[in-house]
């Protein structure tokens, strides 16, 4: 899907949200992306307008590669719902719980597959959630009925501040993509403190 984006507005997307932030216009968390802008474009060129794309609490580019207009998702974070965005008519969904898209990502693969249309759900989730049972119950369902359901890894090495293999132990992907960036804001919020009026 080509939605014109390149890494360069992507960041001054997230440039300006971090603007609003540290101004004290954003009254709720907001965890920024970056570091993976080219890695996400590559991804974003082969989903189609119809597939679903299920995101985490960090999904401002997802929904803007996904065709979400900029205006309508500044609105939305500067609203305070930067970590649980859903824009149905684009077909984004997201959750704020760790590992919580991917049962809901499931279900939309379910009914992808009962359409017969040839939709796909792609799921991101970040390595974190990657360690948890509900991940890996979904992912094995998924396969052991053929669903159209694609689970993208966003491995940054980190839970939340500490590092995911000492915490975890090594990865245990099944049935799962994945790929390996930098992350480069900090796990929530602009990396100041931010006084709000």
């Amino acid at each position: 899907m080509d939605t014109g984006h390149t890494v360069e507005t992507l960041k001054a997307f997230e440039a300006d949200i971090v603007a609003k932030f540290n101004a004290g216009k954003i009254k709720a968390p907001v965890h920024l992306g970056g570091g993976n802008e080219q890695t996400l474009i590559d991804i974003f060129d082969n989903i189609k307008e119809n597939d679903w794309v299920g995101g985490t609490w960090r999904s401002h580019l997802h929904c803007l590669l996904k065709g979400v207009p900029p205006e309508e998702l500044k609105a939305a974070i500067l609203e305070g719902r930067s970590i649980a965005l859903c824009f149905p008519q684009q077909r984004v969904i997201c959750s704020a719980m760790v590992g919580g898209i991917v049962p809901v990502a499931l279900g939309l693969a379910w009914a992808a597959k009962r359409d017969g249309k040839g939709d796909k759900v792609y799921c991101f989730i970040g390595d974190m959630a990657a360690m948890s049972g509900i991940v890996h119950e979904c992912t094995r369902y998924a396969r052991g009925h053929d669903l159209p359901l694609v689970v993208i890894v966003e491995d940054n090495g980190k839970s939340v501040a500490t590092d995911t293999k000492a915490v975890w132990g090594g990865n245990h992907d099944i049935n799962v993509r994945r790929y390996h960036y930098e992350l480069s804001y900090p796990h929530v919020g602009s990396g100041r403190w931010v006084h709000m009026q």
